[in-house]
């Protein structure tokens, strides 16, 4: 990078991602430090890492996503941070508008990105994520993780934020069992979060809010224009709220029998 750009740091958390970290890694060699917080992956991601040379690669313990992300934030050297998700790549364009955008000087802290998702090849252009944002890009001295959240985190930012025009290309299906792992995954780490947050189960929950999701991202986000990947990729957005309260059932019940075994 030009000495006129002000230096970037690009952090990514990884666990078992082979098949995906090689084009992120890839797409983002414009960066001035690459740093990659692995927590034991068991597929070989970690020694591909060690393989190379452009990447800062540490093992970590994973509890959940926020305290991972922000240790990975606390190891980078520089103040603006590009911290993408081992699924996503950034296009040539994005890479020039990222460029372009910090060399021209700018009063935002940080940067929402609009995401492209992609069903292994293909375009998914609805079934609820075409409004998709995160924030990507940001200064360290100006942002941190809520501590609230422990998935889909959330980015406190002490200023404005701009938009970035080009999207950040995510392939968030490599196979049905991959995605429903995933999804399956966030609706435990949901319910953890709920149970913390002494949210109660409740059978209503149970049923209404996996049949809302599914409703809302098929027929109101227009979830049947992308034909049968619609269909799957709805009804797996839905079974992760499912998992979340049958899960959250389970950790009360838990809860509950440990309770019984320690009384008088």
């Amino acid at each position: 990078m030009s000495e006129n750009y002000p230096k970037i740091t690009a952090l990514i958390i990884t666990y078992n991602e082979m098949g995906y970290i090689e084009r992120c890694l890839d797409s983002i060699q414009f960066a001035d430090e690459i740093i990659v917080v692995d927590s034991y992956s068991t597929d070989g991601t970690y020694e591909y890492l060690l393989s190379r040379p452009d990447v800062k690669v540490i093992q970590h313990p994973f509890s959940n996503f926020t305290r991972q992300k922000s240790f990975a934030l606390s190891q980078a050297s520089n103040d603006w941070i590009l911290f993408l998700d081992a699924d996503e790549v950034v296009s040539e364009s994005l890479q020039h508008e990222i460029k372009s955008t910090l060399a021209a000087g700018t009063t935002h802290a940080a940067f929402w990105f609009y995401r492209q998702f992609m069903f292994q090849k293909e375009r998914l252009n609805f079934s609820g994520w075409q409004t998709d944002k995160n924030h990507r890009l940001f200064r360290k001295s100006k942002a941190h993780y809520c501590d609230s959240r422990i998935v889909h985190e959330i980015l406190n930012v002490d200023g404005t934020s701009g938009y970035l025009k080009e999207k950040l290309t995510h392939y968030c299906y490599k196979n049905f069992e991959d995605y429903k792992g995933k999804m399956l995954k966030y609706g435990q780490m949901k319910a953890k979060e709920s149970f913390y947050k002494e949210i109660k189960f409740n059978y209503l929950a149970l049923w209404l809010k996996p049949a809302w999701k599914f409703f809302n991202h098929y027929f109101l986000r227009l979830g049947f224009l992308d034909g049968k990947k619609g269909i799957m990729v709805c009804y797996l957005n839905a079974l992760s709220d499912l998992e979340r309260y049958r899960e959250l059932k389970r950790l009360e019940k838990k809860n509950e029998l440990a309770y019984y075994l320690v009384m008088p």
